[in-house]
């Protein structure tokens, strides 16, 4: 039995971007197709193998250590960003204030796809859900500036709907259209979970 399952849900590329170096900001610029590579998307300033620890890990790695890259890619849902535009009393949100590397539309609660989950396009090209994102206060600063006022209700609104960073495992083209298709690890899910959320303390994880 495959340890990988595709599912009957799919998604379509509405929107391809990347953060490009020696800008301020996590803004992005918008784009009709991207080539990656085994080191992410080619010109993204989040690309490379390898990259430095964050506080995103604080409690695995000193800041600053060299590891591996599992944050090539920062993937949001159309549906999920229609909601937290909504809350934010804005008419759309734009991928470039959030530095999304993509945007699709097709899969429910996408935000809570299981980690290890693959996206795979037709040509093969397959990219790897490392974990839910979380929001954070850079796309705020984004917002603020085109948009005064509405910036600081994002962080809140975008809670469990931050999308997911992603790592390339088979190099290949993306382009705004084309299809995507999830994969999903064939696992229950943890048996432990609840107890490890009450240990660890809800707001340690976000939740």
């Amino acid at each position: 039995m495959p340890a990988l399952l595709p599912t009957g849900f799919s998604a379509t590329i509405t929107w391809l971007g990347r953060v490009e170096p020696g800008g301020e900001g996590i803004r992005s610029v918008p784009l009709q197709a991207v080539e990656t590579t085994y080191a992410g998307a080619t010109g993204e300033v989040h690309g490379g193998l390898t990259r430095r620890s964050c506080v995103r890990v604080r409690d695995q790695h000193p800041e600053g250590t060299e590891i591996r890259n599992v944050r090539q890619f920062s993937i949001v849902s159309a549906e999920e960003m229609a909601v937290i535009a909504a809350e934010i009393g804005l008419p759309h949100l734009q991928p470039e204030w959030l530095g999304a590397s993509m945007v699709i539309e097709g899969i429910p609660d996408f935000s809570h796809v299981p980690p290890s989950s693959r996206l795979q396009n037709a040509d093969g090209t397959t990219l790897v859900i490392d974990m839910q994102n979380r929001a954070c206060i850079y796309p705020a600063k984004e917002i603020e500036k085109d948009r005064p006022g509405h910036g600081k209700a994002f962080k809140p609104a975008a809670k469990g709907r931050r999308g997911v960073t992603a790592w390339v495992e088979r190099e290949g083209p993306l382009r705004v259209g084309e299809t995507l298709r999830l994969h999903i690890p064939d696992q229950r899910v943890w048996s432990h979970f609840g107890e490890s959320v009450k240990e660890a303390g809800q707001a340690d994880l976000g939740l």
